[in-house]
């Protein structure tokens, strides 16, 4: 067997000798097996014999590939890897080594141009060796400028020996792509720093209509510290932050930080961008490195940026509320202007304060926040002044912003920064209008799984978890959760995680899962106790009260909802009671607290919370009318079951039907009373709420009619207006003529039909007379 390999490589005289061999071998015991690189030229003749073309690996298994060999990458250092690489197993094999050198220079950011290895270098620089000079310049400015645009890099007449190499190729749209994307790098690590200099002075002299771009050359060819570059950078990294590039910003960022001369400056932008590499790369591990030099380099003492970046990983990597809470507010009150409201690590600090106030879970954190936001002149950022009430303390702040929190929401679409778009979901969350931020929340997400804002992403898919309990969408609620908890454990973000993990014991809670319930439940409050965190000791309490209440333990469910806020007060800076009114009311209810109910029920009317959404006018209203004596509780759950858009809050609809129902049967008005509890039976059967659907069962049952395990509970499960449809459908109405007597169009009606099918028992029109005649 004779071996060549590169045949390229060979002379003249060796390729038609072996040629010739080769041709002549078969049949024979002697075997010839030679290589080449795709694309190279050779003076060996081999079109006549048999081969083999070695295709790059598939998407599919360069990704097994690279999660196999570096399992700990991030997502958007593998997507870069990834599209560099092109399935060419060596680069995806050596190009995260070269790679974890570079990021650890560049305080974690991926480089514009990524390194090679050795063998690397060996590969792909072997084909440039020999170009022109001009040639060669001509590509290191493409590799340089990146994007191929032909009216920049000028003098396309030297590229054709690069062309002929099948190196380069120009594109129909006029712009210059490299055969390989490693090609690039290849020419960049063979050039000499002064080549490369120059070459980024000669791009900013031609990009000066493009300040970003002309920005990051000048950068590039600074020779030492300069400010006036870094200061511009600085202002382009914002720009960049604002368009919800982070990942940009971070990189633009740190290298305003090697060219600041001063180190309180220099100091400055580390800690920017430790803290947006916390919360946009998703990697705590690279904060304590950055604040370290950020903190070497400020003689003075702790700037305001790293006071931020360093409160932010105190609070998602140890949970220490009071320790982040002093040092945010000190370095703000350390400021020499604290209120200038153009200070943007300010207001990012406050954002930070905020979020520390909301962990904090009392009262007495959240006075920092407030007097720093009062003093900003001339006033605080319309988001920040929205997020600081509804957020913070929504039974008292809240309804003066709602106009102007709408306002923000009609504008989602046109928002690009995931974090905004993060920071506008939260503010929603108290005040129910989480619904209306859906689209740009799951486009946040997707720019997560991209590689892109990792913080603003979990926050998203916990926010849309949390709107996905109240509507009854509890299969998607475990994807979120699911997928957001994965992140968090993958980037260490150990008090970003409960807010998953509450969500989860919710639903286990719902479902009568009590043991997992608990056992959450349990987690939280160790966990969150010898941190201050009280927000999630809110969370654990109502995980407690909703197991109880599913469980009929009422006494045991009054006491652990009225920890969050006393029965007859909205607690102060407790955002978490406006989502356990119907808890504490209907522990109180159940457990004959009478005077705790009308207490709850005189302190919700008096905050006026009926005004904030329709799931709190729902709310408002049923608990008057659990107050309410014998001859004037019907009125009052009738109107509040009939709130306008009541129907997108099924579980807690349902749940004030049951208690509603269970009145009307003791009262002994039992066609009434199989209405509400028929109707609450289906939507806890349809939510799969176990111990709600036994209790509504039984329920129904009392009243006289028999339902059995997974049976329809006939016309009592209908709305009135259904049951009129039902009737008009049997008589053999079409659809046009039924809404036509009752003012529908047809597409309302067939909506109605298919709803009241299931109810029935029924899959047809046909079976709809003989149903309705065994009801009767």
């Amino acid at each position: 067997m004779l071996v060549v390999d590169d045949i390229a490589w060979l002379d003249r005289a060796s390729a038609a000798v072996l040629g010739f061999v080769a041709r002549r071998l078969a049949g024979s015991r002697a075997g010839l097996l030679a290589a080449s690189r795709s694309g190279e030229e050779s003076f060996f003749e081999h079109a006549v014999l048999p081969g083999y073309e070695l295709q790059p690996l598939t998407d599919e298994d360069a990704a097994a590939l690279l999660r196999a060999r570096y399992p700990a990458l991030a997502p958007r250092a593998r997507q870069r890897l990834l599209a560099d690489a092109q399935g060419n197993p060596l680069a995806l094999l050596e190009l995260p080594v070269a790679l974890g050198d570079s990021r650890r220079a560049s305080g974690g950011a991926l480089p514009p141009i990524l390194p090679l290895s050795g063998r690397l270098q060996a590969v792909f620089a072997a084909r440039i060796r020999d170009l022109p000079a001009a040639t060669f310049n001509l590509l290191l400015l493409a590799a340089l400028d990146g994007t191929g645009d032909l009216t920049v890099l000028h003098g396309t007449d030297t590229l054709s020996p690069a062309e002929r190499a099948r190196l380069v190729r120009v594109e129909q749209d006029r712009r210059l792509v490299f055969g390989h994307p490693l090609m690039g790098s290849a020419v960049v690590e063979m050039s000499t720093g002064e080549q490369r200099r120059s070459a980024h002075r000669l791009l900013a002299e031609r990009l000066a209509d493009r300040p970003e771009r002309r920005a990051w050359h000048l950068a590039e060819a600074a020779e030492g510290a300069d400010e006036e570059v870094a200061a511009l950078l600085q202002a382009v990294a914002h720009a960049n932050l604002r368009r919800g590039d982070g990942v940009r910003a971070i990189t633009l960022l740190l290298r305003a930080a090697e060219l600041s001369p001063a180190d309180p400056d220099r100091a400055g932008r580390l800690g920017e961008a430790a803290y947006l590499g916390a919360i946009v790369n998703g990697d705590l591990r690279d904060a304590p490195h950055l604040l370290e030099q950020a903190r070497r380099a400020d003689q003075r003492g702790e700037s305001l940026a790293t006071a931020v970046a360093g409160a932010y990983h105190l609070l998602n990597g140890d949970g220490d509320v009071d320790s982040a809470h002093r040092l945010m507010s000190g370095a703000i009150e350390m400021l020499p202007d604290p209120g200038d409201a153009h200070n943007k690590p300010l207001i990012e600090g406050l954002y930070t304060l905020l979020m520390v106030c909301f962990f904090g879970g009392r009262a007495e954190l959240w006075q920092a926040f407030h007097l720093a936001i009062d003093r900003l002149r001339p006033g605080p950022p319309e988001l920040l002044d929205i997020l600081g009430k509804t957020f913070s303390d929504p039974a008292r702040l809240a309804p003066p912003m709602l106009d102007r929190l709408d306002a923000v929401i009609a504008g989602l679409h046109q928002e690009i920064s995931p974090a905004r778009i993060s920071r506008i979901g939260i503010a929603c969350a108290y005040v129910d209008r989480l619904g209306q931020c859906r689209d740009g929340l799951w486009r946040v997400i997707g720019h997560g799984r991209e590689g892109g804002a990792v913080t603003s992403a979990i926050e998203a898919l916990f926010l849309l978890g949390n709107d996905a309990f109240l509507v009854g969408q509890w299969e998607e609620l475990e994807q979120v959760v699911d997928e957001g908890l994965a992140l968090c454990d993958k980037h260490g973000y150990r008090l970003l995680a409960w807010p998953g993990i509450y969500l989860r014991a919710m639903l286990a809670a719902a479902r009568g899962q009590q043991d997992t319930a608990t056992e959450l439940a349990d987690q939280m409050t160790r966990w969150a106790t010898p941190r201050g965190a009280r927000a999630i000791q809110h969370y654990a309490w109502q995980v407690r009260a909703l197991t109880a209440l599913g469980s009929g333990d009422f006494d045991e469910a009054y006491r652990q909802a009225s920890a969050i806020s006393p029965a007859g007060v909205l607690a102060p800076y407790v955002p978490h009671a406006l989502w356990t009114v119907t808890d504490l009311a209907e522990a109180a209810w159940r457990s004959g607290r009478r005077a705790e109910v009308a207490a709850h029920a005189a302190a919700v009317r008096q905050a006026g919370l009926a005004v904030i959404s329709p799931r709190l006018t729902m709310v408002a209203g049923a608990c008057a009318a659990m107050a309410a004596p014998d001859g004037r509780y019907g009125r009052l759950f009738e109107a509040a079951l009939a709130t306008a858009g009541a129907e997108r809050w099924p579980f807690e609809r349902a749940r004030l039907q049951l208690i509603y129902g269970e009145r009307l049967r003791r009262d002994k008005a039992t066609v009434r009373a199989r209405t509400q509890l028929a109707a609450a039976l289906d939507t806890f059967r349809s939510l799969s709420a176990a111990p709600w659907t036994a209790r509504a069962s039984t329920e129904l049952r009392a009243t006289g009619l028999s339902i059995g395990p997974g049976r329809a509970a006939g016309m009592a499960a209908l709305t009135p207006q259904q049951q009129e449809i039902a009737k008009l459908a049997a008589a053999g109405l079409t659809n046009k003529q039924i809404g036509e007597r009752l003012f529908l169009s047809p597409r309302t009606v067939a909506n109605h039909l298919y709803q009241l099918f299931p109810k029935l028992g029924v899959t047809s029109r046909a079976a709809l007379r003989d149903a309705l005649n065994q009801v009767k």
